[in-house]
C-alpha cells in the first residue's frame, strides 16, 4: 500500500509540475498569437497541442488524487481531509470547471486564463510548499493568498493584453 501511495504522490506531483509548465507556455503562446490580432492556424495548432497537454496534466492530478483521497479515506478517515488536501481539491475543482466554460466559450478571456494560471501557480505554490514540511494549510489563509493571487493575475494579464492591442493599433497604417 505504502508504494502505491508514493507512486500516486509522484504521479500528482508530475502532473501538477506538467501543468505548471504548460500553462506558462500556454499564457505565451497566448500573448503571441494575439499580438497581431488574429490567431492564424498554425498558432492555433500550437495552442491546440498546448492545451492537449494541460489536460493529460490535469488528468493525471484529478486520477491520482482521487485514488489518494480514497485510500486516505479509508486509512485516516475525516483526517485526511486536511487544509491542504482541501486547498488541492478546490484549485483542481476551479481548473476543471474553468476549462470546461473556457471551452464552451462561457467565460471571457480577460478573466480565464488569469484564473487557470493563478490557479496552476497556486497548485505549484502549495506542492513546494509541502515538499518542504509545510502541510497544515489553514484554509482561510489560503482562500485570501489565493484570491489575491487571482487578482494580481488578471489584473497582469489583462495589462499585457491592452498593450500588445495598444501597440498593434499603434502600428496600424492610417488611412485619410
Amino acid at each position: 500500500m505504502e508504494i502505491l501511495v508514493l507512486g500516486l504522490s509522484i504521479i500528482q506531483s508530475m502532473g501538477i509540475s506538467l501543468g505548471v509548465g504548460t500553462s506558462t507556455l500556454a499564457i505565451l503562446n497566448f500573448f503571441y498569437a494575439i499580438s497581431d490580432g488574429k490567431i492564424d492556424e498554425t498558432e492555433r495548432n500550437f495552442m491546440g497541442v498546448t492545451y492537449i497537454v494541460l489536460r493529460v496534466a490535469m488528468g493525471l492530478i484529478l486520477v491520482s488524487s482521487l485514488i489518494l483521497a480514497f485510500i486516505g479515506y479509508a486509512t485516516l478517515g475525516q483526517d485526511y481531509f486536511t487544509g491542504y488536501v482541501t486547498a488541492q481539491t478546490i484549485l483542481t475543482a476551479v481548473l476543471f470547471i474553468n476549462a470546461f466554460l473556457m471551452t464552451v466559450h462561457i467565460m471571457p478571456s480577460t478573466f480565464g486564463p488569469a484564473i487557470q494560471a493563478s490557479s496552476w501557480y497556486s497548485l505549484g505554490f502549495l506542492l513546494a510548499l509541502f515538499a518542504q514540511g509545510y502541510s497544515n494549510v489553514h484554509i482561510l489563509v489560503f482562500l485570501f493568498a489565493y484570491a489575491t493571487f487571482m487578482f494580481f493575475a488578471i489584473s497582469f494579464i489583462n495589462s499585457v493584453m491592452a498593450y500588445l492591442k495598444e501597440k498593434r493599433e499603434e502600428q496600424q497604417p492610417v488611412i485619410i
